[in-house]
């Protein structure tokens, strides 16, 4: 099976249900995104804006864990 691409207008449940690995990068952030009821509805946009963290730095880091996993 093949799985989709990461893009960050995926939802932040799809893209830690795909890639579980991907819930260590939240973590390492600070990021309460891990078991947060609107995963269904935020993207990494949305949630790098609440969490203040810089969306390039953070989707290479999510890059990286998924092409390692």
């Amino acid at each position: 099976m093949h799985k989709p691409r990461l893009n960050p207008d995926m939802s932040l449940e799809e893209i830690m249900a795909t890639w579980p690995a991907a819930v260590a990068v939240f973590l390492r952030h600070r990021m309460l995104c891990v078991g947060c009821p609107i995963t269904a509805f935020h993207a990494v946009t949305d949630a790098c804006r609440e969490h203040g963290v810089g969306e390039d730095a953070f989707m290479k880091e999510l890059q990286a864990v998924i092409a390692s996993a």
